[in-house]
């Protein structure tokens, strides 16, 4: 018998990979290597039936019908199987000195308006009045003036302002903040409150039939940028939030999460123009040094996306 490199059940995976062109980028090439040998793998491990698979198809389908301008159903789907968090953590697992970064999560679809130093950016009038402070540093501490700080959140019932376009104001509770020249900065805002992740598509569906809840601890986003700087993209937790110990996305990491005490002062309040008593938080921001080294081939590029 000639053997004519067809496909068998035993060289599915090698036939494939085969085929990919003489021309395909390197690191194109060892992704979808890697990820045909995996799925092949997987499929021969559960021994997929037609239906099981014909399921599979019409979920991810679903998954990206569900996808909209303000509703990225893909990402969701990423959060709650811990990928996002895993490549979080791959990709700063050597960035011991610098503030620990985590998921961006599916409701960063708008840009934050840019506001002043100590501008309040919760423009409904709900919730719980918050003074956040923080300082934004190189990692050998040195402030870092002119750093931004892209800021956003979900209401005191939950929910962001994209989810809510007939009720909440537009760029409710969402705000890009400029440091002082001692690299700190300050804002008004109110305690966020924990929130179920949307759980009306796919993922929901899938939560559900896991036994799984679709919740989330209460935070606050930011994104944290300076010249000649790593970025991070991280949260702020509230310590006595629920759900603090079992975010469905995976989150929570334990240098993030932060007291937000009360205060009882009266003149402080007025000057704020918060009812007293008040609550605050505290968050320093450190950032590393950009790397110096050249940038890794961008994927979607080498697959001409």
């Amino acid at each position: 018998m000639t053997d004519r490199g067809l496909f068998t059940e035993g060289r599915s995976a090698e036939v494939v990979i085969d085929s990919l062109g003489a021309d395909t980028d390197p690191r194109l090439r060892q992704i979808l290597t890697s990820l045909i040998h995996h799925l092949h793998d997987f499929v021969k491990d559960v021994q997929l039936t037609e239906d099981e698979w014909n399921t599979g198809i019409e979920f991810l389908t679903r998954t990206g019908h569900t996808c909209n301008d303000v509703r990225q159903e893909f990402i969701l789907l990423s959060d709650v199987l811990g990928v996002s968090m895993l490549v979080e953590t791959i990709n700063h697992r050597a960035l011991d000195h610098a503030t620990e970064q985590t998921v961006l999560g599916p409701f960063h679809m708008v840009d934050s308006p840019p506001r002043q130093l100590g501008d309040t950016i919760a423009l409904d009038g709900g919730g719980e009045p918050c003074l956040v402070t923080g300082q934004v540093r190189s990692a050998d501490g040195t402030p870092l003036a002119g750093a931004s700080v892209d800021v956003w959140q979900a209401n005191a019932e939950g929910f962001y302002d994209v989810q809510q376009p007939d009720i909440q104001p537009e760029l409710n509770l969402r705000g890009l903040f400029t440091t002082d020249d001692e690299g700190k900065f300050w804002f008004r805002s109110i305690v966020p409150r924990y929130y179920p992740i949307p759980n009306d598509g796919p993922v929901g569906e899938l939560l559900a039939t896991t036994g799984r809840h679709p919740n989330r601890p209460a935070h606050v986003h930011f994104i944290v940028t300076a010249p000649d700087h790593e970025p991070v993209t991280t949260h702020l937790f509230v310590e006595d939030t629920p759900y603090i110990d079992s975010d469905v996305v995976f989150g929570v990491k334990e240098s993030l999460i932060r007291e937000f005490p009360v205060v009882d002062d009266p003149d402080r309040a007025r000057e704020l123009g918060f009812e007293n008593p008040f609550r605050t938080v505290h968050f320093d921001v450190t950032l590393l040094e950009s790397d110096v080294r050249e940038p890794a081939t961008d994927v979607r590029e080498a697959a001409g996306l």
